[in-house]
């Protein structure tokens, strides 16, 4: 269910969320938001809770406290294909693409699947196909791709159902360094469109580029929260996150 009386509004927000499993405390009053038109970049080592944090946003996990809000309606319950409809969407760091259906074919069933028409549906397929250089892979089984190709057609089908925020789980994992260049260029063309990004990733030097504020965990709290420069110079970061290199560097 959907509350749609909240005062919150025109951001993804996440308020005071705390998690825990068997006793153990995974989020503890976590609070973040992004905006229209925004890139907020979510970075921590392993165990800090970002996945967690993720799967609260949503829907595939539920907070023990604290709330989740969409553009001003509480979210927080909500099942995923719900939030879905309302306007957010999400990549999984292993794809998650059907493996028997084409490319194309993989976008226009996400498309469908959030209340497109048919022919509307492979409307947004092929543009999508267009604006991520898909077009030559279109009918192609999704079983076939690439590890790079893969991660692109998975960005392109969260955004089938035009949402105003989407999730970035792990996007750039396996990348080599010119797809992550082209990668960053469609995440500000998101940007630029006007969508709220949240991307979470181990590459901190995609995460500096793109990124307007970053937001640190960890052991499941906040350490920070500031533009690329402020992050880049934290010696907080720097002891908690990269000691064994010494700096956080582009």
């Amino acid at each position: 269910m959907i509350d749609t009386q909240s005062p919150r509004s025109r951001s993804l927000s996440v308020t005071g969320v705390t998690r825990s499993f068997a006793g153990v405390h995974a989020l503890t009053d976590v609070s973040l938001a992004v905006g229209p038109g925004e890139v907020l970049g979510l970075i921590g080592p392993n165990g800090a809770g970002k996945s967690t944090l993720v799967n609260i946003i949503s829907g595939y996990d539920l907070p023990d406290a604290g709330t989740v809000h969409l553009d001003g309606q509480d979210i927080t319950r909500a099942k995923p294909h719900m939030r879905a409809r309302h306007g957010l969407a999400r990549t999984f760091q292993h794809g998650h693409l059907f493996s028997g259906l084409t490319v194309r074919e993989n976008i226009v069933v996400t498309a469908i699947g959030t209340g497109q028409h048919r022919r509307a549906a492979g409307e947004t397929a092929d543009a999508l196909l267009d604006s991520f250089g898909l077009q030559a892979l279109a009918t192609h089984a999704a079983s076939s791709l690439p590890h790079g190709v893969e991660r692109r057609v998975g960005v392109a089908r969260a955004l089938a159902g035009s949402p105003s925020y989407v999730l970035l789980d792990e996007p750039a994992a396996g990348l080599n360094e010119g797809e992550i260049g082209d990668f960053a260029d469609n995440i500000r063309a998101l940007r630029d469109r006007g969508l709220g990004v949240l991307l979470i990733d181990h590459n901190v030097r995609l995460i500096l580029d793109v990124c307007d504020r970053i937001h640190v965990l960890v052991e499941g709290k906040t350490l920070l929260e500031g533009t690329p420069d402020e992050v880049r110079g934290s010696e907080e970061l720097v002891e908690a996150y990269l000691g064994r290199s010494g700096s956080v560097h582009r």
